[in-house]
């Protein structure tokens, strides 16, 4: 197992680092840190105890990743943050370990944090996420796949983020953002199918068709929200369906139109 540990960094005796992985100067892996294979950990970057890392991870200059949560009722338990794999943590980005031994945070695979983004504790990130500088997500945030949060934005606790959604610059999220549409303002509003994101994604024009009627039966005025559900539960397609299960599980409303 071959490995490449500056001669400046603090690597805990009991951290497991994995193959191939570097750890640059003055860079602080802590007690109990796991990093897989093929990693990359920038100089002054910080790993903090019970963070739990896959392989091909790449953590820049000073990310500190697995900081105790912000949370007042939190008492030092031995809580995780479990990161996947192939993910981009970019300068002065800092995540946050749970704050109770019943759930972890999350990141998935194949995720893009840019510079001075921060996840709070119990958040969930799945994959192909990108978020942009300066983001703030709060405690307890689940962001689905291929959603992209643009830089400034900042994210209530508990809300949820959908699938291929997209969150204009400097937005204000207090309510969850629908899949495969697009969100902006202050507070955020649902303004669009996200095209763009769609077309990046390969969806076809009866896909992307579908979710256009999809949001002209949600953006209906005069209807309940029951009866505007009713007539998407009539669209034979995937995409509509993953967006009623979304709805009828949100538990502090969704973005409105």
């Amino acid at each position: 197992m071959h490995q490449l540990i500056h001669s400046t960094a603090v690597v805990d005796a009991t951290a497991s680092i994995g193959a191939n992985s570097t750890i640059g100067p003055y860079a602080v892996i802590e007690a109990d840190a796991v990093i897989g294979a093929d990693c990359s950990i920038g100089s002054h970057a910080v790993i903090k105890s019970h963070t739990l890392m896959g392989d091909k991870n790449q953590i820049f200059e000073g990310a500190v990743v697995g900081g105790i949560p912000q949370d007042l009722d939190f008492v030092g338990s031995k809580t995780v943050l479990k990161i996947g794999h192939r993910n981009i943590i970019r300068e002065g980005v800092t995540i946050h370990r749970s704050a109770s031994t019943k759930e972890s945070t999350v990141v998935g695979n194949d995720n893009y944090l840019m510079a001075h983004a921060h996840v709070a504790h119990n958040c969930v990130l799945e994959d192909h996420i990108v978020i942009a500088n300066n983001v703030l997500l709060a405690g307890h945030v689940h962001v689905e796949s291929h959603s992209f949060i643009s830089g400034g934005v900042v994210v209530h606790q508990f809300c949820q983020i959908g699938v291929h959604s997209m969150i204009g610059g400097n937005s204000k999220v207090v309510q969850d953002v629908l899949p495969f549409f697009l969100a902006d303002g202050i507070p955020a509003r649902t303004k669009a199918v996200n095209r763009v994101g769609l077309q990046r994604a390969g969806f076809s024009s009866d896909q992307a068709s579908n979710l256009k009627r999809a949001f002209r039966i949600l953006s209906k005025t005069g209807l309940k929200l029951t009866d505007r559900i009713a007539d998407l539960n009539a669209v034979d397609c995937t995409n509509v369906k993953h967006l009623v299960s979304f709805i009828e599980r949100s538990e502090r409303g969704f973005c409105r139109f």
